[in-house]
C-alpha cells in the first residue's frame, strides 16, 4: 500500500484514507469499473495495479498480502481466479482513468476508473476501422473459402460423371416403355 501523503489526505486521517482506498479497490475488482472523483481515482490506481500484479503471481504469500487490503474473500477469489490470469501477458497498465462531467451537487471533477479489457475493445475497433488486422482476418478466411469451392467443384464433377450413365439408363428404360405401348 502506498505510504500516506503528507498534508491533505482523502477522508482526513491516514487510517481513513487507507480504508477509502481499500474499499475503492474492492469495488473496482468486484464491478470492473467505478465512478469516483479524479483525486480518488488517481490515488487508487497504483494500489489496484499492485494488487493485480500480486494476483498474477498467484502464490499463498501474495494472496495473504492482498487479503490485508481487500477484506472480501469473494473479491479476492475473483481477483486471483479471473482478473490475474486475464492480465498474465500484460506487464502493467491494468487500469484506465477517463474524465467525465463534474458532479452536480458540488461540481467536483469526476472520473471513471476501469479495468482494461483490451481483447474485446481492440478487436471491435479494428473491425470498425477495417485496418490491417481486419484485412489479415479476411485473408485467412479467403483460403478456407477457396478450399470449400474446390471441394464443391470436385463433388460436382463426380456427380456429373455418375449422373451421365444414370440418365442413359433412364432414357433406355423410357424407350423400352414406349416400345411396349
Amino acid at each position: 500500500m502506498p505510504t500516506p501523503t503528507k498534508g491533505a489526505r482523502l477522508g482526513g486521517s491516514a487510517a481513513h484514507e487507507r480504508l477509502i482506498l481499500a474499499n475503492l479497490a474492492t469495488q473496482l475488482f468486484e464491478h470492473g469499473k467505478i465512478t469516483t472523483t479524479e483525486a480518488k481515482a488517481r490515488r487508487v490506481r497504483p494500489l489496484a495495479e499492485k494488487l493485480i500484479t500480486k494476483a498474477k503471481r498467484g502464490d499463498l504469500h501474495n494472496r495473504r498480502q492482498v487479503q490485508r487490503v481487500v477484506r472480501d474473500k469473494d473479491v479476492v477469489h475473483k481477483l486471483f481466479a479471473e482478473i490475474g490470469p486475464h492480465f498474465s501477458e500484460r506487464a502493467g497498465g491494468y487500469t484506465r482513468i477517463t474524465k467525465t462531467v463534474p458532479r452536480k451537487g458540488d461540481n467536483a471533477p469526476m472520473a471513471v476508473i476501469e479495468l482494461v479489457a483490451e481483447q474485446t475493445v481492440t478487436s471491435e475497433a479494428e473491425r470498425a476501422r477495417k485496418t490491417k488486422f481486419a484485412k489479415d482476418e479476411a485473408a485467412q478466411a479467403a483460403p478456407v473459402a477457396e478450399e470449400t469451392t474446390e471441394a464443391t467443384e470436385a463433388a460436382a464433377e463426380e456427380t456429373t460423371e455418375t449422373e451421365a450413365p444414370a440418365s442413359d439408363e433412364a432414357a433406355a428404360s423410357d424407350d423400352a416403355d414406349a416400345k411396349k405401348d
